[in-house]
């Protein structure tokens, strides 16, 4: 046998038979419990990176063990493969988006074959396909008939720099575009959205299913839906017939409220404004425009606004309040319009003191003196004082009172209200999925009938990157009859957000090759939901809220649909037909998310320029000096970057270590949710741990079984192997502690290593159990010790060891003797849980009587298994 273990030529040889053999075929046809594994797919940006390999390789340990614990496992692989970088990569090299696409999947398919990945192949999906994103059309025209998609105008977050449109979600705290890093612009635009605040009870209220998910991401989600329960008041405008509508959580505040703001944009703000303070307000309209909403509602920033002049009523008092218009008040959200209470809202309070506008004390503060002027917001509950009938009311209680009081004199009613916006779906952009409508003079926005989908992008486009959507210069795609009425009508050009090709996909692997139907929703039902999904933290709110919500929508079509238009959605909307039957069976679409760390690498930074520099022009890493400026460098650990240099090229490692070493430093170095630093020292410890675990299987002789007695050595290690099966399982089946679990494997390798009963049976087992616990971690090296000791099939197939509890008994304890408490030493005794015989043992033992002779024992504690405590007097 080889005694050199040679990963680049063991793993090359696996990975060609497994691929020959289709050794991970999904299995479509046993009776086994499904499970499906899954990670988040990437995009095909050509080049694998460090977080793409710990992702997958998360994903595969939990699939091989699955399938060797009697699963038929789902674990499939596609691409996230339409968006702007295409666009861009089209623009710069002169190369079309799809031909760029595709040479970059297939390279990137590749790497994460030398990896080792159990991936059904034949299930691959690419969201550019016009086979899938034939199925996102039809998606979009049953939303559309459901009243779940419409269109309308208003302003737009717009990115200039990729030229498109972004929802708010893909807008970062500093104003700026998640992709292309520019600040954000508003723009009035048409536009298409997807009406998912129609599901967003269901989507808050369903969390509670998701106890598989971690916490931190239940409450991000449930933060950014964003559920208010308060009323909605009128306050009439003075000399008008027009009233301002304002939604608030504190009605019980209400008496107090001394101004009413507009956000700029609000239609009234301009019918409103006086003719004196029509060139102010303008003024600062326009001022207004050129600043990103996290600017205008930073808590950091001061509040800034300008009277229109007018004046509204508040109705409970019959009092007069001026209107302002400010910039903490966005059109966007709630009705545009918020009442200032100055003495219960911290940012009114601030706004108030900076206008000087008044503040009136409507909610008095246990035990302190209402009469004297408040040094700051009071927000807290308390007793309801100047509030008319509802003096003495404590505050909790009144905020019902109020609005009940409200509805019945007309000056509004109670509502809930969500912080989440409709999904903002249009780009106009050419690299993404045709919104299949067609805009027709007479008809007006015109679906494209099922039987003409897919609606193709173009091949014949050009890309200068000037201009905006190239679609929208495409005459000869533009211009198509009108499917109703055969009028001259024009294509809608924007395509759709990527967000929605990831949205479904999980749904579709299941019936990837269906060319019928989205899918057989008996396939899909029986496979889904994902039981382990492996993705980042960035994604927390966007794909993860939005696939949550397409699989609401894709579960409400009527079961007969399949395909077909004909069906209607099942929502809470009055425009849809309630059905008593559904596409799928179940609400969420991913029982147990695991939200990995980053993996980060050393930095060198310049604090004073704030430029990073690479290791490679550093000469002493101890001491690192920036060699242009002669500043001491920073050094830290950050998430890979290029532009950080601090990026470690998954191809290095791989071709000087091996995949199964890159797997097993992977999942070793930190728990699966915590950030990662790279270390080339524990790399290399990982190598050194494989090549003791190669040379320790290849030297063992397979023996028949020992009928005999065992002996201490052999039950000693008896005792290890079985120890390490029932902790490493427990490991992998609890919350992926792949670290501890590599750790027991070290412990198991160690004590073979030292165990005296080399042409034992039990060392045998010893090093079959070990090469089948290591199998899912290091799959190609424990393939090819399976095959050169002798074993027939593949590892992979084999069943996963199941621990003896009787194996894991002791034959002999070492019980600890104290005196008062104090431990004098340590006796070795027959493994018994009995506490008169363990007594027994103390004292007879020699530390006994040496400690306690001629001495009165009062009392003796006992702990079996463990020690026994002499109280003398």
């Amino acid at each position: 046998m080889e005694n050199t273990y040679n990963p680049a030529e063991i793993e090359s040889k696996w990975q060609q038979s497994w691929t020959e053999q289709n050794l991970y075929k999904t299995d479509i046809t046993s009776s086994k419990p499904k499970y499906y594994a899954l990670s988040m797919f990437p995009y095909p940006s050509g080049n694998l990176h460090m977080g793409h390999v710990r992702n997958y390789v998360i994903t595969d340990v939990v699939a091989r063990q699955k399938r060797m614990q009697g699963h038929r496992v789902l674990h499939p692989m596609g691409w996230d493969a339409f968006g702007l970088p295409a666009e861009n990569a089209a623009i710069e090299r002169g190369i079309h988006p799809a031909t760029w696409t595709y040479q970059n999947i297939a390279h990137m398919r590749g790497q994460l074959q030398k990896l080792g990945l159990s991936i059904d192949w034949d299930r691959e999906v690419a969201t550019c396909s016009p086979e899938y994103y034939r199925w996102t059309q039809w998606i979009f025209l049953k939303f559309y008939e459901g009243g779940l998609a419409y269109q309308k105008d208003g302003m737009v977050n717009w990115d200039p720099i990729d030229q498109t449109v972004l929802a708010n979600e893909q807008v970062d705290s500093e104003g700026r575009s998640w992709r292309s890093g520019a600040i954000v612009e508003k723009k009035a635009l048409k536009q298409w959205y997807f009406k998912i605040t129609e599901y967003a009870e269901q989507l808050l209220t369903d969390l509670e299913q998701l106890s598989g998910w971690p916490e931190k991401v239940r409450i991000m989600q449930a933060n950014w839906i964003g559920k208010s329960i308060g009323a909605n008041l009128e306050f009439p405008i003075v000399g008008t017939s027009e009233k301002i509508a304002v939604f608030t959580t504190r009605p019980d505040t209400v008496y107090g409220v001394s101004y009413v703001v507009l956000a700029p944009e609000h239609p009234l703000t301009a019918q409103v404004t006086t003719s004196e303070q029509k060139a102010a307000v303008d003024a600062f309209v326009e001022e207004i425009k050129s600043q990103s909403e996290i600017d205008r509602t930073a808590e950091d920033k001061p509040k800034r606004g300008v009277a229109t002049g007018a004046m509204a009523i508040n109705p409970f008092t019959g009092a007069e309040v001026p209107i302002w218009i400010a910039d903490y008040v966005l059109y966007e959200y709630g009705t545009g319009a918020v009442m200032g209470v100055p003495a219960h809202d911290v940012r009114d309070f601030k706004f108030a003191k900076q206008y000087q506008l008044p503040i009136n004390q409507v909610i008095a503060a246990p035990d302190r003196d209402s009469s004297e002027p408040l040094a700051a917001a009071y927000t807290d509950a308390g007793t309801m004082i100047n509030s008319n009938q509802f003096d003495g009311l404590d505050s909790v209680t009144a905020k019902q009172s109020i609005i009940e009081y409200a509805e019945q004199q007309g000056y509004g009613n109670g509502k809930i209200q969500y912080r989440l916006r409709d999904w903002l779906i249009s780009r106009q952009r050419y690299w993404g999925v045709p919104i299949p409508i067609v805009h027709c003079p007479k008809c007006g926005a015109v679906p494209v009938p099922e039987a003409d989908l897919p609606v193709k992008l173009p091949e014949d486009v050009e890309f200068t990157g000037k201009g905006g959507n190239p679609l929208a210069q495409l005459e000869s795609w533009v211009n198509v009859p009108c499917p109703t009425c055969g009028t001259p009508a024009k294509r809608e050009t924007d395509t759709m957000d990527t967000f929605v090709d990831s949205s479904w996909y999980f749904l579709r692997y299941p019936d990837a090759g269906n060319d019928k139907q989205i899918f057989d929703p008996n396939i899909t039902n029986d496979w889904m939901p994902v039981d382990q999904y492996v993705g980042g933290i960035e994604h927390a709110v966007l794909h993860l809220l939005y696939a949550r919500f397409f699989t609401k929508i894709v579960r409400d079509f009527g079961a007969g649909d399949k395909g077909k238009t004909s069906g209607a959605l099942r929502s809470g909307s009055p425009t849809m037909e309630v059905r008593q039957d559904k596409f799928l069976n179940f609400d969420e679409p991913f029982k147990k998310l695991l939200t990995q760390g980053m993996v980060q690498a050393t930095t060198y930074k310049n604090p004073q320029t704030g430029k990073y520099i690479s290791q490679n022009t550093i000469f002493d890493v101890n001491n690192p000096i920036d060699p242009t400026t002669g500043d001491r460098l920073e050094v830290s650990f950050e998430k890979m970057s290029k532009s950080k240099y601090n990026g470690i090229d998954p191809e290095e490692v791989l071709g000087k270590y091996g995949a199964d070493t890159a797997r097993m430093f992977i999942l070793f170095k930190a728990p699966p949710e915590k950030d990662l630093e790279w270390d080339e020292a524990d790399v290399e410890g990982q190598f050194r741990f494989l090549n003791r675990m190669w040379r320790l299987a290849i030297g063992y002789k397979p023996t028949t079984a020992n009928t005999g007695e065992l002996s201490k050595s052999e039950k000693d290690l008896r005792r290890f192997v079985h120890h390490a099966i029932q902790a490493i399982t427990e490991d992998l089946d609890g919350d992926y502690q792949f670290n501890t679990a590599i750790s027991e494997l070290m412990k198991l390798s160690n004590a073979i290593t030292d165990a005296d009963c080399k042409d034992s049976p039990v060392y045998a087992d010893a090093i079959e159990t070990l090469m089948l616990l290591a199998a899912p971690f290091a799959p190609h090296m424990t393939e090819e010790l399976w095959q050169l000791t002798g074993h027939s099939g593949s590892i992979h197939e084999q069943a996963w060891r199941q621990f003896d509890p009787a194996a894991l008994e002791a034959d002999e304890i070492t019980l600890v003797i104290q005196i008062m408490g104090k431990t004098r030493g340590t006796i070795q005794v027959p493994a018994t849980k009995d506490s008169a015989t363990l007594e027994a043992y103390a004292r007879e033992s020699a530390i006994t009587k040496k400690f306690a002779e001629g001495k009165e024992i009062k009392k003796v504690i006992v702990v079996p298994g463990k020690l026994v405590n002499f109280i003398i007097g």
